[in-house]
């Protein structure tokens, strides 16, 4: 019978027996459980379940360590980012982008950069409402940019 849920297969198999050689397809980007949330939120972001695809890109930017996949973890806060923002969620976008940009520190990335111009983007139709939270963020994407 087939899992309901996007990735539950592949959740088990990285979970059940640490310590035992990894599967080729999950070895593709660092720890083998951050791949496969990784993989899984891109599921249901096709799905068009954005709620669920939020939530597997923090479990896969928290599931990998930041020193090392620092461009990686950015780049999962920003995906889950934009989910927020597709669900109508500006605030929980902001903070996630913020997050995002925390990651960015010494990471010098045409994705990276591609992210935050994307960003300041999608902010721009919220600049009119006047929100605090998309003022302090685009001046921080644009600082980014800058490279202040």
């Amino acid at each position: 019978m087939r899992d309901a849920l996007p990735g539950l297969n592949a959740h088990t198999l990285c979970r059940g027996a640490p310590g035992d050689e990894m599967p080729f397809w999950a070895m593709a980007w660092g720890p083998p459980v951050a791949s496969v949330y990784s993989r899984t939120a891109k599921v249901h972001e096709t799905l068009g379940d954005h709620r669920a695809a939020a939530e597997q890109y923090a479990l896969a930017a928290t599931a990998r360590p930041a020193d090392t996949y620092a461009r990686i973890v950015a780049l999962d806060l920003v995906a889950g980012a934009e989910m927020h923002l597709k669900r109508g969620s500006i605030e929980q976008a902001c903070a996630t982008w913020h997050r995002a940009i925390d990651h960015m520190g010494g990471v010098r990335s045409v994705r990276t950069r591609r992210a935050v111009s994307r960003m300041r983007g999608d902010l721009a139709r919220f600049r009119a409402r006047g929100l605090r939270c998309v003022a302090d963020l685009d001046e921080r994407g644009h600082d980014f940019l800058s490279g202040v």
